[in-house]
């Protein structure tokens, strides 16, 4: 059997475009399938994307075997040209058309829960679905006003519309059974409406076909709508770039160009890939990538994202990633990740949908058979309330209601600047009891500044300038503080060789062949002796809320350094909002207590300080004795305690490892994010129950009233199909979901690099 987990010997990588999976149980549904047959393996479906990506050894499984059992389900599979070129095509919104092109004139009936998605801007009655609708309801109305001429005629009318609306669900049930799904919502439909034809109710099965067809039309529209933003995500980033070239440009397509080569952006024009400016000053709308409302002013040495809006001056950059890897791909990479990872509350959803559709189609049967064998009761009355109990037992409404309000929470966010892997991340913030913050980049706006230098037995200028040897190359924010002091003095900074970090307690190198370091007090006076005077100088920095470093060799101390990082604007706002929620908030810091307890009381939150990287892991584990944690930080050295807490959010972009160990990331250079996640969890799981709710409690009124006699089939499919569309439509109100605070905070500067402070 195959595996999604375990690479088969022999097995090969296979990328489909897979048209018409495009909703969360279509993709249970492939997934299923394929990992069902041998020599499967790592199996992942995206019905953002509709790829299907999978290890195959096709001496066991050929691929046409595989690309058989995909239009069997009714989905029409493109293998694409190579893993790498369907990616870059993904990123770049490409497949979708693709897949149309390549899938035109295949015609197989869907099977199961799959959706037409049309293209943008094309009306509903225009595709297939659609089609289907207009023509059933034209042969139901036809049949109906038949009725006032010749009865008889209308019978056959119903009959007619009942077999054209069910014949594509019969052939959609068979292949699902064949395939190892016998108990799909196409067979219940089948059964109910042949069932009430045999009975001699043709009028009532066509409306039942009828009805369910609209359902599926109007679910396909929801499934189009909640994948739209995502879409509209990759195309954000332009087709073509000017390529600077000599003294002029040349235009190239934008997915050609490499790190290392400049372009020249024009007002109006769209930045073409992540990168740094090199001439010019404009101010760059960055809201389609960030959800940021208000420009924001840039200039040489600033970061800019790929998709950005250039609303003035002429500017030339400096490609920093390549197409492949730039901010948008990387967060259309993010929501494709996110589809593979299940809230809680989704996967009770598929397991009790296992067990509950063939407990529908058991108590459909015995409400059918059993009064009649046991009791002598007719058996008209009870296979007619046997058939109705089948309809209002389709688990529609009920399998929709989560991954339609996952999908719309994740797309709401991201169009926000809130990037969520998946709906277990996002059903976990809201549940947190505390929010764990580190402090540079975090609370602080990571860009320091040297307030004071003091030198022993050294000038300040000396001081400045071996410490901005010892620092160079580094890209901690303290760090490049100091060396951008040295070089606004332009002071002359010797050459330094063997510089690495010392985790914890700061970084050392050779210079001028003498081993020199930066240090925290606390770690100088553990090696060094500090003489009363210097330890009282130290203390009166550190209390007014600056970061003190020690400038020392092996045996003397050659000067102290001290560095303020200034609280985000935002910062005191979101951490009083998020106590208004009921969420704790405490700061972790390798920082020295002083200047922790000055920044944590501005703020209004409790401080951990001093703290090495694993003494972070530990307290995280004691914070999670008493609820949820969630650990917000932007820097390698939070990599550890992201992981470690229930949810770790990476901050205003934050490193590559942060993002990659992070459960969520905030795009906008803001503290304001985390309370928005926490209140868009919230607000999406409330969405959710409430969905829940309502399916279950209106099949409850329904069963009652079926056994009692007062519904019949065609109100039984109606309360199905408007309970399908009113949970979606609920779900689909989270699209517009605007329930953070507004606020003016200047958009990301770029991926910068961070550590502990």
């Amino acid at each position: 059997m195959g595996s999604s987990t375990s690479q088969t010997s022999g097995a090969a990588p296979l990328l489909y475009f897979v048209d018409g999976m495009d909703c969360g149980s279509c993709v249970q549904k492939v997934e299923g399938m394929v990992n069902r047959l041998p020599g499967t393996a790592e199996v992942k479906a995206s019905f953002s994307k509709q790829t299907l990506k999978l290890e195959l050894d096709e001496t066991q499984t050929p691929r046409t075997v595989l690309e058989k059992n995909l239009r069997a389900l009714g989905y029409a599979p493109t293998l694409q040209e190579t893993a790498q070129s369907a990616q870059s095509k993904a990123a770049l919104g490409q497949n979708e058309h693709a897949g149309h092109d390549h899938a035109e004139g295949n015609h197989d009936d869907h099977a199961g829960h799959v959706h037409e998605v049309l293209p943008a801007g094309t009306p509903w009655y225009a595709g297939k679905q659609g089609k289907l609708v207009i023509f059933s309801g034209v042969l139901l109305a036809l049949a109906w006003g038949f009725g006032f001429i010749e009865p008889g005629l209308s019978v056959y009318g119903y009959i007619a519309a009942t077999v054209l609306g069910v014949w594509p669900l019969a052939r959609q049930a068979w292949a699902s059974a064949r395939l190892g799904d016998p108990f799909s919502i196409n067979m219940l439909v089948s059964l109910a409406a042949i069932g009430a034809v045999a009975i001699g109710q043709a009028a009532e099965g066509a409306v039942v076909v009828f009805f369910f067809a609209i359902g599926e039309l109007l679910e396909g529209v929801a499934a189009g709508r909640a994948r739209a933003g995502i879409q509209a995500l990759a195309a954000l980033a332009p087709k073509t770039a000017l390529l600077v070239e000599g003294t002029g440009t040349r235009e190239v397509p934008a997915d050609s160009l490499h790190i290392g080569q400049t372009v020249q952006v024009r007002p109006g024009g769209r930045v073409p890939a992540d990168g740094t400016i090199v001439s010019g000053t404009s101010s760059l709308d960055d809201s389609p990538v960030t959800g940021e409302s208000m420009p924001v002013s840039k200039t040489v040495g600033d970061a800019v994202f790929a998709g950005s809006i250039n609303t003035d001056g002429v500017l030339s950059i400096t490609v920093d990633r390549e197409a492949s890897d730039n901010t948008i791909a990387r967060i259309i990479h993010l929501v494709e990740k996110a589809e593979g990872s299940k809230a809680a509350t989704a996967r009770f959803i598929d397991r009790f949908s296992r067990y509950y559709t063939p407990g529908v189609v058991l108590v459909s049967a015995l409400v059918a058979v059993a009064p009649p064998l046991l009791l002598g009761a007719e058996w008209y009355p009870w296979l007619y309330k046997g058939i109705t109990l089948l309809l209002i037992g389709c688990p529609c409404a009920l399998v929709l209601s989560v991954p339609a309000a996952i999908t719309s929470g994740i797309s709401a966010g991201t169009r926000r600047g809130l990037l969520i892997k998946g709906g277990a991340a996002l059903e976990t913030i809201g549940t947190v009891k505390t929010v764990a913050f580190d402090k540079t980049g975090t609370l602080t706006a990571g860009k320091p500044r040297v307030t004071d230098v003091l030198g022993v037995g050294r000038s300040e200028n000396e001081v400045l300038g071996m410490a901005a040897a010892v620092e160079a190359g580094s890209s901690h924010p303290l760090a490049q503080a100091i060396t951008q002091q040295a070089a606004k003095l332009k002071l002359t900074v010797p050459a330094s060789q063997d510089a690495r970090a010392i985790a914890g307690k700061g970084v050392s190198a050779t210079v001028d062949g003498q081993n020199l370091f930066i240090s925290s007090p606390q770690h100088a006076a553990s090696t060094l002796n500090v003489n009363s005077d210097l330890l009282t100088r130290l203390t009166a920095l550190e209390e007014a809320g600056k970061t003190a470093v020690v400038l020392h060799s092996a045996d003397e101390i050659l000067g102290v350094l001290a560095i303020r990082d200034e609280p985000r604007e935002d910062a005191r706002a979101a951490i009083a909002r998020l106590k208004t929620m009921g969420v704790n908030t405490i700061m972790l810091t390798g920082d020295n207590a002083r200047t922790g307890r000055a920044i944590a009381a501005g703020l209004g939150l409790e401080v951990k300080a001093e703290l090495l990287p694993e003494d972070k892991l530990r307290l995280i584990a004691e914070l999670k004795k008493h609820g949820g944690v969630a650990m917000v930080g932007d820097g390698i050295n939070d990599a550890p305690a992201l992981a470690q807490a229930d949810v770790g959010i990476a901050m205003g972009g934050g490193t590559d490892v942060a993002l990659e160990t992070a459960d969520a990331a905030l795009l906008r250079e803001g503290v304001q994010g985390v309370a928005d996640l926490v209140q868009l969890s919230r607000d999406t799981m409330g969405n959710i129950k409430w969905n829940i709710a309502f399916a279950l409690g209106l099949k409850a009124i329904f069963l009652v009233t079926t056994l009692l006699g007062y519904t019949n089939l065609w109100m039984a499919i109606l309360a199905d199909t408007g309970a399908t569309a009113i949970v979606t439509a609920n779900a689909l109100r989270l699209l517009g979901w605007n329930g953070g605070s507004v606020r003016k905070t200047p958009a990301p500067s770029g991926l910068p690099v961070s550590g502990n402070a």
